[in-house]
């Protein structure tokens, strides 16, 4: 299977809206809202101040995403980027698509020296993921993420 990785165009809003809101449900269980998200996802593609979505391709299908945003570090004096928003199509699974998709990232990361680090975040009972990400070379041994949402 031949998978290209490219940087995503407005033309890509619609299929990563519909990956945004098939993880939230497949995730969290949680319904988002469509209207709300594809504005979300045009938003990002519009302003890269926001992010950036690349985009896994065969044949000319989009089989994943993945949205990098940034932390300014100033402990690194550089940014770190943060990949959110990642989802594969079920049938692509475990075909290295999400492993291709970090290659690219990191890539980014080791050609800048304003990129430091890369982060993601998983949630801790998902260890599908949290295996994949290990073998990607990354851990989870120096920080614990807490949050509080607006509204909860």
């Amino acid at each position: 299977m031949e998978v290209t990785i490219r940087k995503a165009s407005f033309q890509d809003h619609n299929d990563i809206a519909l990956f945004q809101e098939k993880m939230a449900l497949e995730t969290e269980h949680i319904r988002l809202d469509p209207s709300v998200v594809k504005e979300g996802v045009k938003a990002v593609i519009a302003d890269f101040a926001k992010g950036c979505y690349y985009v896994a391709e065969n044949d000319g299908e989009i089989v994943g995403c993945l949205l990098t945003t940034f932390e300014w570090s100033d402990w690194r004096n550089g940014k770190i980027i943060w990949i959110q928003s990642l989802y594969v199509l079920p049938e692509f699974r475990n075909k290295g698509i999400f492993k291709q998709l970090y290659d690219h990232v990191k890539q980014l990361v080791e050609n800048d020296p304003n990129l430091k680090a890369i982060r993601l975040y998983v949630d801790k009972t998902n260890m599908t993921a949290i295996n994949v990400y290990r073998k990607c070379g990354m851990n989870g041994e120096h920080y614990q993420l807490f949050e509080w949402q607006k509204g909860t």
